[in-house]
């Protein structure tokens, strides 16, 4: 009997059996060399790649190159992967991206793979210094160092991302997509660099990832629907979050998480759900799940904060609208650097239903934490922290 396969089905086959060939395409064809800028070679090179009919591989070899803000399209015609060996530095003057919401921007395309040893440098020191949000409520937001929009059924793999001028990485509309031993490097006072924040996105997975920052390791926005975060190591930086939500108009539900297996260190937060006070609509937030967390010194580690409002840049006339239900946290060990080490401040409007405590094994200067709950009656099994109000 005759199977009736499509191309790309068969071409996965292939690669995963070690049959498939791609063709490769060396970044030097098109004259990107080390020590020099790249940009026009790398988009070239994108456009061979996006146009062949059979499977690619645009390499970029050892060496350190320079390079300004790209956005490359599909949608292609094949798989495309792009291995990075050497190290790519994005200009240090934020004004030299021609105000680029994202240096590397790739979207409306299938099948994409970011491999390789290198490194991405975003240069961000001084847009760090520059950067006024915590004051400015009109602040001008730098370029993110990756932008991934509508892009599906892709990887990224084994690559550095350094010294972001603001987030690392934004997915955007994306559908199955996965990150497996990819790594965030930023100080714990860059300000505004998250690890990676998810939106409008489906079937995301964080695997074997190593995020030092100075905000979020890894932010949920609205619209992200069954996201895993698994074997994640997170520190510094403002921990693992849901939000925040509810501050803008026309956002989606945010559904099914799974972070499991996962250590902080030395972070604000561990592992939180954040809503701001006054939203202007209501949907729901639901199934998040976290479990076999580990601890270690974090200073709020584990917190549902629905009157969330950085620098009191918010109207607090009324409560939030986002309705939480179905959360929990099991097997959640180590230290904490506060007495409260579960904070629960739900909405007044909308008080969070179905949330579990279970085996939450946390400890303050050697004694056990406390929790402090608004608006919820928790359940508890196991070891866990009685609530007081």
């Amino acid at each position: 009997m005759k199977l009736n396969i499509p191309p790309i089905v068969l071409y996965l086959v292939l690669t995963i059996s070690g049959t498939a060939q791609s063709v490769g395409i060396d970044i030097k064809k098109f004259g990107g060399i080390p020590d020099a800028d790249i940009t026009q070679a790398f988009t070239d090179a994108w456009k061979v790649a996006c146009a062949s009919t059979s499977a690619s591989k645009i390499l970029i070899p050892n060496g350190t190159y320079k390079m300004k803000a790209v956005d490359v399209k599909g949608p292609c015609m094949a798989p495309i992967e792009i291995q990075i060996d050497g190290t790519i530095q994005a200009p240090a003057d934020p004004n030299a991206l021609d105000g680029a919401k994202q240096w590397v921007k790739i979207g409306y395309a299938n099948f994409i793979t970011l491999s390789g040893k290198g490194i991405f440098d975003g240069q961000g020191a001084i847009a760090w210094k520059q950067n006024d949000c915590r004051t400015n409520t009109n602040c001008k937001i730098p370029s993110m160092n990756f932008g991934f929009n509508f892009v599906n059924h892709s990887m990224v793999r084994g690559i550095t991302s350094k010294d972001s001028k603001s987030f690392h990485v934004i997915l955007f509309g994306c559908y199955n997509f996965t990150f497996d031993g990819f790594h965030i490097s930023a100080p714990e006072t860059s300000i505004n660099t998250d690890g990676i924040h998810i939106g409008k996105s489906t079937d995301v997975k964080i695997l074997n990832t190593n995020i030092a920052t100075g905000d979020d390791c890894v932010s949920l926005g609205d619209g992200s629907i069954h996201v895993t975060v698994q074997n994640v190591n997170c520190g510094p930086g403002h921990g693992i979050s849901v939000g925040s939500l509810g501050k803008y108009t026309n956002e989606e539900p945010v559904k099914d998480l799974l972070v499991k297996n996962c250590t902080l260190t030395n972070t604000e937060n561990g592992v939180r759900i954040k809503t701001w006070p006054n939203s202007s609509q209501t949907y729901l937030v639901t199934d998040m799940h976290f479990e076999d967390i580990t601890m270690v010194d974090v200073l709020n580690p584990v917190i549902i904060d629905q009157e969330y409002c950085p620098w009191n840049h918010c109207p607090k006339q009324s409560p939030s609208k986002i309705k939480i239900r179905k959360v929990s946290f099991s097997d959640i060990k180590g230290t904490s650097k506060s007495k409260e080490g579960v904070i629960f401040i739900c909405s007044k409007a909308v008080p969070c239903e179905d949330v579990e405590l279970n085996n939450v094994a946390l400890t303050f200067k050697g004694d056990p934490i406390v929790a402090k709950c608004a608006n919820v009656r928790p359940k508890f099994a196991g070891k866990a922290p009685p609530c007081t109000a």
